[in-house]
């Protein structure tokens, strides 16, 4: 799978596109990744997934839909996507 997904360089980069994270939030981002015993791959795709469907962070979206990836055993991007498409979470940008 090639180099190890680390999640602070994914925050790194988020900023280095404008997304702006206080510590609280990024305190919080580590604190949802733990409670749910989440990878920093899978932390990064509820945060990704968070931004597209509500244009900011959301902390508790965040939380809610990390947590709805590890109960639906949820591993790749595409698998994540098809899961907030089937929710109806996506179906607003496809405009």
């Amino acid at each position: 799978m090639g180099r190890k997904f680390q999640l602070g360089n994914y925050l790194l980069r988020l900023e280095g596109k404008g997304f702006k994270f206080g510590e609280d939030i990024i305190t919080f981002i580590y604190f949802g990744k733990q409670s749910t015993g989440s990878s920093d791959y899978l932390a990064a795709i509820s945060i990704e997934l968070t931004l597209k469907c509500q244009k900011r962070f959301d902390p508790s979206f965040y939380l809610s839909f990390l947590e709805r990836l590890q109960a639906q055993n949820i591993t790749t991007k595409k698998q994540a996507y098809a899961l907030a498409n089937q929710l109806g979470l996506l179906a607003v940008q496809e405009t």
